[in-house]
């Protein structure tokens, strides 16, 4: 990491020698193995190693940026140069620039995303086949196999700029996954489970993943259509996070200064119920989604999203703050670890407990398709998961499509399970929906 910190150093340096207003520059590097098996053999091992430098200079309004592979300080000082002619020759945008310089993580605690792994093959193959050979031997109806991933990855970034701001952490990141395929008479299934965790002590046994996988693969045998109809659906907690990801992606600065999000001028507005909270926190040790300071410097800090379902702030870059006349929000890169926190009487034990307030209706454990319109919130997508009567599962559902508005459902919330999942940077339950068009046989 010292010859990055250097570099990067060295290049914002070079950039003000050639006279720049201002400049920033950041490297990312990772360095990981990756094991496929497929029906208990060896199928792929992978190492990859990737990084770059990435040089911005700024004179004035106007701005060029150039990238380069290599660290030397010959390529170094070439990048320096291409951002800097492209600077000469673009136009002025009056929203370009650095984030303030009061607002940078001079004083940043450490994370704690880095934490020592193998990456020998011998170590991720084992943990590959042993998972994929015990979902082989689950069940007789397990006939085939889709395979079994292990993968480990560690890395660092640095990003230092003209404000005299240099910083920089590494990270890691291990997982293991597992796809058999079942066969009843005529019909296939399949399905999955996964662990993923940056501290390899926090990752599920083979054992666990290929035990989960085999349940969630046999559950859906015997799958069928329903009848068009408008029920209540539950998202169960590893798609749940995808209704509140959207909710991010309405609320972030690119999307409103151009007017392509379904929550414009929301900002103070309630776009949750009011029994529901958002809270993120940026400096959770060893957080899917930790950083100490965001792609652009600025100290990262705890603060509530939308609190009693009152939006209190947007996603906002130093551009995008700009364009709307607002500050950053320290958000240039992404979100840092939401926590969703329904009040207690809207907090239920888990997804059996969902399933008996539902009543009647869908639980959706798969999704497919792209169907989301983010200007005007309209959802539909390709569905699988499981008719509910009586509160009771009765029977697996396939071929059916789901459709609503993403600002009606996000509103007509009804209540989230305890059954969090910790694999996201998202932090959710199972959530009960009101009513939704389901579009079948």
């Amino acid at each position: 990491m010292d010859q990055a910190i250097d570099a990067v150093e060295a290049a914002i340096r070079q950039a003000k020698k050639r006279g720049a207003s201002a400049a920033e520059c950041a490297i990312s590097h990772s360095r990981g193995l990756s094991v496929s098996t497929r029906l208990a053999e060896v199928e792929t091992v992978e190492f990859n190693q990737d990084g770059s430098l990435g040089i911005t200079v700024y004179r004035g309004q106007r701005k060029g940026s150039a990238s380069t592979s290599d660290l030397s300080a010959e390529a170094v000082r070439a990048a320096v140069e291409k951002a800097d002619a492209i600077a000469r020759f673009t136009s002025d945008d009056p929203c370009a620039g650095l984030a303030d310089a009061d607002l940078m993580a001079f004083d940043y605690p450490d994370p704690k995303l880095f934490y020592p792994a193998s990456q020998d093959p011998a170590d991720a193959t084992e943990w590959a086949l042993a998972c994929e050979q015990i979902a082989l031997a689950g069940d007789p109806r397990i006939v085939n196999s889709d395979g079994a991933h292990f993968a480990s990855h560690c890395g660092f970034r640095v990003y230092g700029n003209s404000h005299g701001f240099t910083g920089h952490y590494m990270s890691s990141r291990q997982s293991l996954s597992c796809m058999p395929i079942a066969k009843e008479g005529d019909r296939m299934e399949r399905d999955y489970a996964y662990t993923i965790a940056r501290n390899p002590a926090y990752l599920a046994t083979p054992e666990q993943v290929a035990k989960e996988a085999v349940e969630n693969t046999i559950s859906r045998l015997g799958a069928r259509s329903v009848p068009t109809c408008s029920v209540p659906v539950i998202f169960h907690r590893d798609l749940a996070h995808g209704l509140f990801g959207a909710l991010a992606t309405a609320i972030s600065g690119g999307s409103l200064y151009r007017k392509s999000s379904f929550l414009l001028d929301h900002l103070g507005k309630g776009v949750l119920p009011q029994w529901l909270t958002i809270d993120e926190d940026p400096l959770v040790p060893g957080g899917l989604a930790s950083s100490p300071f965001d792609h652009e410097g600025v100290r990262t800090t705890a603060q509530p999203i939308v609190s009693d379902g009152i939006l209190n702030t947007y996603l906002l870059t130093s551009y995008a703050g700009r364009k709307l006349k607002m500050p950053t929000t320290g958000h240039a890169g992404g979100i840092h670890n939401w926590f969703v926190r329904p009040d207690k009487a809207h907090q239920v034990e888990g997804l059996e407990a969902l399933c008996q307030q539902m009543g009647t209706g869908l639980l959706v454990t798969e999704l497919m398709g792209q169907g989301v319109n983010m200007v005007t919130g309209d959802y539909s997508r390709g569905a699988a998961g499981f008719w509910v009567e009586n509160g009771e599962i009765q029977f697996p559902v396939t071929e059916v499509t789901i459709a609503g508005n993403l600002k009606d459902m996000l509103m007509n919330i009804q209540a989230i399970g305890q059954d969090i999942d910790p694999r996201h940077g998202i932090q959710t339950g199972s959530v009960l929906l009101g009513a939704m068009k389901i579009a079948g046989s």
